[in-house]
């Protein structure tokens, strides 16, 4: 890592060191970049994007898929730094991975597809053309990642702006910068000739140079406070950005569900990752007919759930050591209102670690129906039907994604297109993450813009117009020689064509 502390820096740098969160342990130490070292890395960024995009789609494929290939021979590597560097399990680490390499395979194959150029038809009106759409990289991008996910979730930025033919600034969380280092190191290897993927180190204050560089969109995972930062930033250059930010999930349970499957997936959607992953489930809406019978087993399948930093715990430290703060808050003032623990409580916050919680009669008010807990725990509401656990679960602020069980598929379906989120999964937990063909995002303070798919490579490419004329025009009529004959006959074929009264069937 001895080249990445100094890459940017004169002198003696302000520096930081990356901890692993279970043990304390000083893992590497990362500079500091500013706005000079920020604004000198955009600079080389965008010769190397001239370079990338001048590359034929299919060279580009290559080297991504080279870059797919270095990372899949060395998953045990990698999982074993993202378990160092957040504690999480080794297991969940390299499933991750996996995730990410399958959307590096998918955008790096689709990519020619989704974006080359294509004939639009002209309509009446422009007979004499022939229309087209094409799509041209942006140029340079800026990717803040998160520390919960540091792989897969700033790879849906990563593979797809890449694949796009950007140049790419990744900026890993202070938390998870030797995983950053540890991807953009990996991929220079498979491409050595520009530095098309550079790593920019720092905090908050790295952040806001880079939105206010002269990148040409910013692709942000993070809070919703954060998001307000970046995007007031970003405003001062018009600088686009997706935004994907926090949850507040909610798993909705019918008469019919399968509360065996239900339950497996609230609990594993509420615990994985010590609850730090923003599709995670917080909420859950249980219909009155089951909820009794689904809060046992809900109960039963949470306790079995170990934190620790050993190879056998379920899952591991909490990553941000603040955040135990909000988690223990939530806790309290959930029981301070009224709510009753049916495992766990107060006496779960055992730093760094949060053993598993589930809160039952929490009113709507609460923080912890209300706010972001990013924690292992979860809410269970009674309701009296679906469409009841449809409106609390649209009462939310935050509508990132959301979850459906019921054997009932027309109902199910019609449950998950009623609820107000980016993204449902019917019978399982956050499955839609898995396709990479999905667009991925959400609505409300869970952000904007989409990620993941051939809405994710358009995201990061600017749409071009182009119309060639086949022939003279039936009609002068952008012209200053156009005639009343000429306007005459437009407003004869307009009116045979759309003047007809339109009758609803």
């Amino acid at each position: 890592m001895d080249t990445l502390q100094t890459a940017g820096q004169t002198g003696a740098p302000e520096t930081f060191d990356s901890v692993n969160p279970a043990t304390s342990e000083v893992i590497a130490t990362f500079p500091v970049f500013g706005q000079a070292e920020v604004n000198a890395a955009v600079e080389r960024a965008h010769e190397a994007a001239a370079w990338w995009a001048g590359l034929e789609p299919k060279q580009r494929q290559a080297r991504l898929l080279a870059w797919k290939s270095h990372l899949t021979r060395y998953i045990g590597r990698l999982a074993e730094l993202v378990h160092t560097e957040t504690g999480k399990p080794l297991d969940d680490a390299k499933l991750e991975i996996v995730l990410a390499i399958v959307h590096i395979d998918w955008a790096a194959k689709n990519a020619r597809k989704v974006l080359s150029a294509h004939r639009v038809r002209s309509g009446l009106t422009a007979l004499n053309q022939a229309s087209y759409v094409e799509y041209a990289p942006l140029g340079v991008i800026g990717v803040i990642g998160p520390w919960n996910y540091p792989v897969f979730t700033p790879m849906g930025s990563l593979a797809y702006a890449l694949a796009a033919g950007n140049a790419v600034l990744f900026k890993p969380s202070e938390y998870t910068p030797a995983v950053g280092g540890w991807l953009v190191s990996s991929f220079a290897e498979v491409v050595p000739e520009q530095p098309v993927l550079q790593l920019i180190t720092g905090a908050g204050t790295t952040g806001e140079a880079l939105a206010l560089s002269a990148v040409n969109k910013i692709a942000f995972t993070g809070s919703s406070p954060t998001a307000r930062k970046v995007m007031a930033a970003c405003a001062q250059n018009l600088t686009p950005l997706i935004a994907e930010c926090g949850g507040k999930d909610a798993l909705l349970v019918g008469t019919d569900a399968d509360l065996d499957a239900a339950a497996d997936a609230a609990a594993w959607g509420a615990v994985s990752n010590a609850g730090q992953t923003c599709i995670g489930i917080e909420r859950v809406y249980v219909v009155d007919e089951v909820y009794h019978t689904f809060v046992e087993k809900l109960s039963e399948r949470m306790a079995a759930a170990r934190a620790g930093d050993d190879r056998e715990a379920s899952y591991g430290p909490m990553t941000m050591p603040s955040q135990l703060d909000v988690v223990e808050d939530h806790i309290a003032d959930a029981l301070a209102r009224g709510g009753r623990a049916v495992l766990g409580g107060m006496q779960s916050i055992r730093r760094p670690y949060v053993d598993p919680v589930l809160l039952a009669d929490v009113p709507e008010q609460s923080m912890a129906v209300q706010d972001e807990t990013f924690g292992p725990t979860i809410t269970v509401t009674r309701v009296n039907d679906l469409s009841e656990a449809v409106k609390l679960a649209n009462a939310s602020r935050y509508a990132l994604g959301s979850a459906v069980f019921a054997k009932d598929a027309k109902k199910a379906m019609a449950t998950a297109r009623a609820l107000r989120s980016g993204m449902t999964s019917i019978n399982s937990v956050i499955a839609y993450a898995t396709v990479p063909s999905l667009p991925f995002g959400g609505v409300g303070d869970s952000g904007f813009g989409r990620i993941h798919g051939a809405d994710g490579l358009r995201e990061f490419s600017r749409p071009k117009s182009i119309t060639r004329q086949r022939m003279k025009p039936p009609l002068n009529l952008t012209s200053l020689a156009r005639s009343d004959k000429d306007m005459n006959r437009l407003l004869t074929l307009t009116t045979l064509l759309h003047g007809k009264r339109y009758r609803a069937r």
